[in-house]
């Protein structure tokens, strides 16, 4: 597995960028800010929130997402665990976790709890039950037993990492949304649309996160 590991390399502003696919873990402007701009606004959240809420990820990447989705569950007074479910091939080290994370000191006490128990795979937080699935998601997706009510699509850019954002990929992705769930990403590429709506989504583009003109939200009927 040590050939599996996040290999990367970081800005002079500490921002991580994968050696793999030539691409910053998040936003050089704002990650934090793209997260909720992107990831939260995009599925309606924290509005949506409630008790037995599902949201599933492609791309863990340093963990900002799920962090910033658990920090708003417990500010909306929600009191029973969060279920995020992440699939990730080239997991980071925790070291490299920790320095990226640094950068968000808002998320400290969330960070500070994860940080402390996280070894990979499952952790129940209290408010988070985190599953993080390693491996190629074309592969490990499919056969995963779960739904959930919001996507956070993040993979590395789609010119960059398109094995990540396929039509049979984001066909997979609708077939474990539930009844009236939702996916965002921050990328509004053609393909990655095309592919969405062959999935079932209704599809459309929005205003994206700083140089990023559109984004694209989806939802089933």
């Amino acid at each position: 597995m040590a050939d599996q590991r996040a290999k990367l390399t970081w800005t002079k502003d500490q921002i991580p960028v994968s050696d793999r696919f030539d691409d910053p873990y998040f936003s050089l402007q704002n990650g934090l800010e793209e997260t909720r701009h992107v990831f939260l606004a995009g599925n309606d959240l924290p509005a949506r929130f409630a008790p037995g809420f599902r949201i599933a990820e492609l791309g863990f990447g340093t963990g900002l997402n799920m962090l910033t989705a658990w920090s708003e569950w417990e500010k909306s007074g929600q009191t029973t665990p969060l279920t995020f479910t992440s699939f990730e091939a080239f997991p980071m080290n925790l070291d490299d976790m920790s320095r990226a994370l640094a950068a968000f000191p808002e998320l400290g006490p969330w960070s500070t709890r994860f940080l402390a128990e996280w070894q990979g795979g499952h952790c129940d937080f209290g408010t988070l039950r985190l599953q993080v699935v390693e491996g190629d998601a074309r592969d490990t997706l499919p056969s995963w037993s779960g739904a959930a009510d919001a996507w956070f699509l993040d993979g590395f850019s789609p010119a960059k990492n398109p094995e990540l954002w396929g039509a049979d990929l984001m066909k997979q992705v609708a077939e474990h949304t539930a009844e009236g769930g939702t996916a965002a990403t921050y990328t509004a590429a053609g393909f990655v649309r095309r592919g969405l709506q062959e999935g079932g989504f209704t599809v459309t583009r929005t205003p994206g996160y700083g140089r990023k003109r559109h984004m694209t939200r989806a939802s089933l009927p």
